[in-house]
């Protein structure tokens, strides 16, 4: 009887199919896609309505994002990891190329201050996010390149360090001193988890942190952003306007929110309902729960990341690994800053909510990265001996 229990237990584990695909990373992205489409449309009625006459105008060009992003994963998904591991270098030339250009007038295109858009045709391109892809594509492939030489300061964590500084300094000029927080943090964390000695580490660390403190000093928009970060109700209608309409929204909502539509700060009191503070008019409308649901959401990704990559470790697909760390770190520290400064708890810094907030270029590129983080999945689900 043991027997025919054991070989009918075999049979199911042996019939049962294996996902192509992590269901809990899928699920995860596919649910803040949904939410994504539906905050946009709610926080972006009422400017959609005042400049354009409609109330779908923001949220058909949300979904054309969406389309383009899925379009792009999916090419993506059509390659192998081995090509992204031979063409870092090439993307990352690519990347600094296209900041370059950004730069040149007549072709870059100024907005509110910023150069960070090239034109495309219909659309405006915005270099910087897809460039925190390739350097996460580029940094993986230079840990599996140099893995033996990592100890050494040069060779392990100046060299890359010396590629964050051309690209902070391009991304400066634009100004995105976000985009410059996110790289570092994404970089530096990659470098340390593939094994750079902890004193290199910390002194390349210690460096970028003077620096972040000398441009803050000797920029008086950035030291106005600290000011008001610090002390925002000691001037509400002026530094501090951001920050206190976002944080009236998260007292507004409570626990459990006043109801989906029901935001009053999207009103043309809160900068940026529909892209960098959508967080705070989901905290209005949804309350404690939602903004926990979205917490939860990315937690998850972050950790199937890093699952990800330990189960390619383990079969010696060692850039893979290095891949799926830098993806996780990627979209993990640019939801935490989003969430960070929406909620009071970092400055204000002209980031996007991953797969959430308005914005075509983030949208795009945040598909890729998830795209890539699946692609390195399926190879190992493919490599991965089946259990009998």
């Amino acid at each position: 009887m043991s027997t025919v229990l054991i070989n009918n237990r075999n049979t199911r584990a042996a019939g049962r199919t294996r996902p192509a695909y992590d269901p809990w990373l899928v699920s995860s992205v596919g649910i803040l896609l949904a939410v994504g489409i539906v905050m946009v449309y709610s926080a972006s009625i009422p400017t959609a309505e005042r400049y354009t006459g409609g109330s779908f105008h923001f949220l058909l060009r949300h979904l054309l994002s969406i389309v383009l992003g899925l379009v792009a994963g999916a090419l993506v998904m059509r390659t192998r990891v081995r090509l992204w591991e031979h063409a870092g270098p090439y993307l990352l030339l690519a990347g600094i190329g296209m900041m370059v250009l950004v730069m040149v007038p007549g072709i870059g295109v100024h907005v509110n201050g910023s150069s960070r858009w090239l034109r495309l045709g219909l659309f405006k391109l915005q270099p910087s996010e897809l460039v925190k892809d390739f350097m996460v594509v580029y940094v993986a492939g230079y840990l599996v390149r140099k893995q033996e030489e990592l100890r050494y300061f040069t060779q392990g964590i100046l060299m890359v360090s010396i590629v964050v500084a051309i690209i902070g300094a391009l991304l400066l000029q634009e100004p995105d001193l976000g985009t410059v927080v996110v790289i570092s943090i994404t970089v530096f964390i990659m470098l340390f988890l593939g094994g750079v000695r902890f004193w290199h580490f910390m002194v390349v660390v210690a460096a970028g942190l003077g620096g972040m403190i000398l441009l803050t000093i000797y920029s008086p928009y950035r030291m106005a952003r600290i000011t008001g970060f610090l002390h925002p109700w000691a001037d509400p209608l002026n530094k501090g306007f951001q920050l206190t309409q976002a944080l009236i929204a998260f007292g507004r909502g409570g626990v459990f929110g006043v109801g989906l539509g029901g935001s009053v700060q999207k009103l043309f009191y809160l900068p940026a309902a529909y892209t960098d503070f959508l967080l705070a008019v989901l905290a209005e409308e949804l309350g404690l729960i939602g903004v926990l649901v979205i917490i939860g959401l990315f937690v998850i990704i972050v950790w199937r990341a890093f699952v990800i990559s330990r189960a390619a470790e383990r079969l010696g697909q060692i850039y893979g690994a290095r891949l799926a760390q830098g993806v996780g770190i990627l979209i993990g520290g640019e939801a935490m800053i989003n969430m960070g400064v929406n909620m009071g708890a970092l400055p204000t810094k002209g980031l996007t909510l991953p797969f959430v907030s308005y914005g075509g270029s983030s949208m795009v590129a945040s598909c890729i990265a998830v795209a890539l983080l699946l692609l390195v999945d399926r190879e190992t689900r493919q490599r991965r001996p089946e259990k009998t």
